[in-house]
């Protein structure tokens, strides 16, 4: 197994890189192939002491920034981190990709280099939901799609399902549609549109409506909703992450679940190989689940699984 990370991308890389794949190789014979600056890493990793048969250093003298224009920086950065990274993993000497860094550049990366899954309209992109019944569930789409269509937001029911059955192993997730109501015909033409699509869908259980109150608890498993409003919850989950925080809740099981850290990153769902956009801020646990999350991927063959899925559509 072949996993390659941008050791470069987010605030504190390469250093917590470094730290968080230390801890992965401390544990595990898989390779894993640290693209960046590879003066820095070669001094990060003799810095910690480290070095293992299975860590393997891939020069990339250019980084693309935060702010860049993601399209431009990669035609205009070919020796950058996630550049070569997407090159490695169109030619398969990579089975999967990871950055915490421009999350734009990593999606225009995926849908160029290694392109979307035959069938699927649009790939997309969710969070975790922790449950108060100790449980989690999914929100999708995020952020990817600010603007969908009814047959989009189908199709992401669909891939939210197979997440939550094939990585989160819920045998039979209950996948929903988010709404102002829980009565069918309730919301805006999107949501009434994509009620009938999802009601009919053979390849999803689909239990109706849920509302914003039901985010947290066990009604749903997969909840789908448009990107613009998923990434409006996401940011105010986060909101209250930090309100938790500044109460003094750091140690209250349900809120602790809510640190991203906890999860690394989210794949990007409906692409022909796995890749995984991680936080900006990410630690050294952060990339070491991100890492964990891609060693999943690849095992479970999660691409394949969508693969045949769509064209058994």
């Amino acid at each position: 197994m072949n996993i390659g990370i941008d050791m470069m991308g987010g605030d504190f890389a390469p250093l917590e890189a470094v730290k968080g794949v230390k801890q992965y190789l401390t544990n595990s014979d898989n390779n894993i192939f640290c693209i960046g600056d590879e003066n820095q890493l070669k001094q990060l990793f003799q810095d910690h002491g480290f070095s293992s048969p299975f860590l393997h250093l891939v020069h990339a003298p250019e980084v693309i920034g935060y702010h860049e224009h993601p399209t431009k920086a990669l035609k205009e950065k070919p020796n950058s981190s996630i550049a070569i990274g997407f090159k490695l993993l169109a030619a398969g000497e990579i089975d999967a990709f990871l950055s915490a860094g421009n999350t734009g550049a990593m999606l225009v990366g995926a849908m160029f280099s290694i392109k979307p899954i035959s069938g699927v309209l649009r790939p997309t992109i969710a969070t975790l939901l922790p449950k108060l019944n100790g449980q989690t569930g999914i929100l999708v789409d995020v952020g990817l799609n600010a603007d969908c269509k009814p047959e989009q937001l189908n199709q992401f029911g669909i891939l939210g399902n197979l997440y939550a059955k094939h990585i989160l192993n819920i045998t039979d997730p209950a996948v929903a549609l988010l709404n102002m109501g829980e009565e069918e015909g309730k919301g805006n033409a999107l949501a009434q549109a994509t009620y009938p699509l999802l009601k009919a869908n053979t390849a999803i259980r689909f239990i109706g409506n849920v509302e914003g109150r039901d985010i947290f608890n066990d009604k749903a498993d997969v909840i789908v909703c448009d990107g613009f409003t998923g990434n409006v919850i996401l940011k105010t989950a986060e909101a209250m992450y930090d309100a938790a925080m500044h109460q003094n809740l750091e140690n209250d099981a349900f809120f602790g679940r809510f640190h991203f850290e906890n999860y690394g990153g989210t794949p990007v769902l409906g692409v022909n190989k796995p890749v995984i956009i991680g936080h900006g801020i990410s630690n050294a646990k952060a990339f070491y689940n991100m890492i964990a999350l891609g060693e999943k991927l690849i095992a479970t063959k999660f691409c394949d699984i969508i693969t045949t899925n769509f064209a058994n559509l």
